[in-house]
């Protein structure tokens, strides 16, 4: 019980000192399960969550039950696991606060990804903006299946309107994995941005985010000039 004791004390130093550069992935996962299961082998653990999903990406990224089905992982091991991509998407968006101009397609991409860190359903977002493209408020406003979202036009009117927004953007994800807006996606943006430019809102561009790519509909030509 000491030599355990010490070993996960010195862990915790070699973190503390140079952090997880110098840490195989099995010793990320060894050091987060300390704070979970006190009194046994996490190493053991941390190659058995390796063995069922992976890589460290594909552990973090599976469900909790997913997480539990593996032998000698209960409840409070999978409720941590799950908590460090909430967590890190917590705090990517708190670096991202309304303030921010998203004068191109750059600047807008970066300010969103963090949304769709951990979206396993496709989710949209609208930002809205001031006449100076300038972040008033970002704010989910539809949540959908693993395959398709829809967007209640009515609401996403009202919000920018609510907000006193000159311009809007919009967002959402593929779970596909591929950033290629669809044909319906195309057709319900510019369906909308000639009912927002009725009470005088401009609908500046779609974002379609797929893991860390995304592809802007404005600088694909897909919403041309009216």
């Amino acid at each position: 019980m000491e030599e355990h004791a010490g070993h996960r004390e010195r862990m915790r130093s070699r973190f503390l000192r140079f952090g997880l550069d110098n840490f195989d992935d099995h010793n990320v996962l060894e050091l987060l399960l300390f704070y979970a299961v006190p009194r046994r082998d996490t190493n053991v653990l941390a190659h058995r969550l390796l063995d069922a999903f992976g890589t460290l990406d594909g552990v973090f990224d599976a469900a909790p039950e997913a997480l539990m089905s593996v032998e000698g992982v209960g409840q409070s091991a999978a409720a941590l696991i799950h908590l460090v991509p909430e967590a890190a998407r917590r705090y990517f968006i708190a670096r991202s606060q309304p303030g921010q101009i998203l004068a191109d397609s750059d600047a807008a991409g970066r300010y969103l990804l963090p949304r769709f860190l951990t979206c396993p359903n496709e989710t949209m977002y609208l930002v809205c903006m001031d006449a100076k493209l300038k972040v008033l408020d970002c704010r989910e406003v539809s949540q959908g299946s693993t395959t398709s979202v829809s967007v209640n036009v009515r609401r996403v009117v009202q919000i920018a309107l609510g907000q006193n927004a000159s311009a809007v953007l919009l967002a959402h994800n593929h779970t596909s994995g591929i950033a290629v807006p669809s044909k319906d996606d195309v057709a319900v943006t510019l369906r909308l941005r000639a009912l927002l430019e009725q009470v005088g809102v401009t609908l500046t561009d779609h974002i379609v985010v797929a893991g860390d790519d995304y592809v802007s509909m404005a600088d694909s030509g897909l919403l041309p000039a009216e």
